[in-house]
């Protein structure tokens, strides 16, 4: 009875279905409904999931917030921080990098503080009103057809298997993306050996470090950290040995030890949340299959020193949306536009994203007095040098990757 209530159901048609609900998700879902474009918008889960990993906004992000109309409420959700530091745990020196310096470039010359749940929580909530867009929670893409005029999209929901139409489809369904999957694309490069353990927290750790910044890279030849500021926490990671167990990481003795070296009374201090995690370097070796296109995690992995993962995400489905509404709303020609999103956010993943992320870890992590030396000296000579720190401040914002993006033809 249900199974023939089902395959006589009207078959529900949009212009773009989106799997996966979180801030990449929800910001093409959101930009597109804004231009007119009937999409519909997926979650496998019951709500947007609250995931703490993400929390940085670099500036050009921050610029596309403005430009959806939404960043007064974000950022009523968040803290500026205009100023990051690298600090060197041993020596005790703190090198401070001031985004207020490319304040000619950028209208939001800072990086908010932000954790990625609420973008996404802020803009599906937008779109349950929307006259051009629908979210809709607890369903799980399953399976797809493709044909020459659109994509046949089976959805699975807790009582039932829906079925659904719409001229593309985008997954930006994360990590373990069942798209990807369905496509059989392969996911190039590499995963860390070791876990990252992110400690979250009330405590006050500004009172534990002189001029604490909102963003803090600790370098450490025995165990590196960053430090993050969110509205009411501190967020703290760490990296973690293979050979520990998910018991002994997310323990007290484990906390006590991360908090005993950054406060001096570890047992003090108490935890809000405890998330461990593996870590990834990989790009899908295509992100357009047809209709069907791959934005986001689902797209490509990369480990999260330096803040750049969400903000690339991001950047994908700005730059999809433009070219989705020049197809779907003024005839262009399909074919050369999405073949070139996909040569501009592959490259700079490649040529950006990824190596720039396995710097930013090596560096934080350098074992010997040499190697320390050796990334001291850089950051040093970076801050003394006004132009060779202009461009610094340009490329770790973004602003770099999102013009050669621009000029790949």
């Amino acid at each position: 009875m249900t199974s023939n209530m089902a395959a006589h159901k009207p078959v529900e048609r949009y212009q773009v279905i989106i799997a996966g609900a979180g801030p990449v998700g929800s910001v093409a879902a959101y930009r597109l409904a804004q231009r007119g474009i009937s999409v519909l918008l997926l979650e496998s889960k019951d709500t947007c999931a609250e995931d703490l990993r993400a929390s940085t906004f670099h500036p050009p992000t921050i610029d596309m917030m403005d430009a959806l109309g939404v960043l007064p409420e974000l950022e009523a959700q968040g803290l500026r921080a205009p100023v990051y530091q690298y600090r060197n745990r041993r020596s005790g020196e703190v090198l401070p990098f001031d985004l207020g310096e490319i304040g000619d470039v950028s209208a939001h010359p800072y990086r908010l503080q932000c954790e990625q749940f609420k973008l996404a929580r802020l803009l599906t909530g937008k779109l349950k009103n929307h006259s051009h867009g629908q979210v809709k929670f607890s369903r799980r893409v399953v399976h797809f057809e493709q044909s020459p005029t659109g994509v046949n999209v089976n959805v699975e929901t807790p009582y039932e298997i829906e079925r659904y139409e719409c001229d593309y489809l985008i997954a930006t369904d994360g990590a373990n993306s069942i798209i990807r999957k369905w496509l059989g694309v392969e996911f190039e490069g590499f995963t860390y050996p070791e876990r990252f353990l992110t400690l979250s927290t009330e405590w006050p750790l500004e009172q534990h470090f002189k001029d604490l910044a909102y963003v803090n890279y600790v370098a450490d030849p025995d165990e590196w950290c960053v430090l993050l500021r969110v509205p009411t926490l501190w967020r703290v990671l760490v990296p973690s040995l293979d050979t520990d167990t998910d018991e002994e990481l997310l323990s007290d003795e484990k906390k006590n030890t991360v908090f005993q070296g950054l406060t001096g009374d570890g047992k003090a201090v108490k935890t809000e949340h405890r998330t461990l995690y593996r870590v990834h370097q990989r790009v899908a070796d295509r992100y357009t299959h047809g209709r069907v296109l791959l934005a986001g995690d689902a797209a490509h992995l990369n480990n999260p020193i330096g803040g750049l993962g969400m903000n690339s995400g991001i950047h994908d489905v700005w730059n999809l949306t433009d070219k989705l509404t020049e197809i779907l709303l003024n005839g262009a020609n399909a074919e050369p536009l999405l073949a070139r999103y996909e040569r501009q956010r592959k490259t700079v993943m490649q040529e950006f994203v990824q190596a720039q992320t396995i710097a930013n870890k090596a560096s934080m992590e350098a074992k010997s007095a040499d190697a320390q030396a050796a990334h001291q000296a850089k950051m040093e000579a970076i801050l003394a040098d006004p132009d060779t720190k202009r461009e610094y401040l340009l490329t770790q914002s973004m602003y770099r990757s999102l013009e050669r993006a621009e000029a790949i033809a």
